[in-house]
């Protein structure tokens, strides 16, 4: 999913283009159901829905420079979402239980706010280091071990609990945390927004060497070649990544 807004209005991006901050924001998400086929869906549409309801609000301020607030937004946002969710569940049966996560990019000039909750993830690949980062933690037992050096990656990556998501939006989740941040770009810098799917695929080094081998002049749908291959390597169908490559 990716928006383009300002103080008035929102607009949604194709799966390919470019875009200034100098006269609007933009926002990317992605999202993944659990417990319902169309959860993801669902939790994307209703994402859109608060987006072009709250972020507009904010633009006028973040214009200015003024990034106090963000926090206090992407709470908001993420309860929202997670309430409307949990309605769903519990009024229709075909959705009862379902969850989703959701990781979220705001773009202002010069700096990125990210909201964040469940397994899917935000990577950021800077032009000065070429070093992959990634931004979010994994909301699972398995993420929390491997952030603690108790496991490998490749222990990480075989658990067989490592898509136990132990925060979501939706289901029965009772409390909303979402991880909230914020970090400065500049040009060559890219951003990677994926589900668990594309992870599967990909031990840490081999995305961060694909990502810095790509080569936009000659395919500028990077993201789909990406999903393409983590899908041969690891089978998983259900993967979705999407790249933001600053200019």
């Amino acid at each position: 999913m990716g928006l383009q807004f300002d103080a008035r209005e929102c607009h949604h991006l194709g799966a390919l283009g470019e875009g200034s901050t100098g006269h609007a924001d933009y926002v990317f998400a992605v999202s993944d159901g659990l417990g319902g086929a169309n959860a993801g869906q669902y939790a994307s549409r209703i994402a859109v829905e608060k987006i072009t309801t709250l972020l507009p609000r904010c633009y006028l301020q973040t214009a200015a420079g003024l990034d106090a607030g963000f926090p206090d937004v992407f709470q908001e946002l993420f309860a929202e979402v997670h309430e409307a969710l949990v309605y769903l569940g519990a009024s229709d049966a075909e959705c009862a239980g379902m969850e989703a996560t959701l990781s979220l990019c705001w773009f202002t000039p010069g700096r990125m706010y990210f909201g964040h909750i469940g397994d899917s993830r935000i990577y950021y690949l800077g032009s000065r280091t070429g070093t992959l980062k990634q931004l979010t933690h994994d909301d699972t037992h398995v993420g929390w071990l491997f952030r603690q050096g108790k496991i490998s990656e490749r222990e990480a990556r075989e658990h067989p609990r490592r898509h136990a998501l132990q925060k979501a939006l939706g289901g029965k989740n009772q409390f909303v945390e979402p991880q909230i941040g914020a970090v400065t770009y500049e040009a060559g810098d890219l951003f990677l927004l994926c589900t668990d799917g594309l992870v599967d695929g990909f031990f840490h080094a081999q995305l961060e060497e694909r990502l810095r081998s790509l080569d936009w002049a000659a395919d500028r749908n990077s993201a789909a070649q990406l999903t393409d291959e983590a899908v041969a390597r690891s089978g998983r169908d259900n993967t979705t990544a999407l790249i933001v490559r600053i200019v």
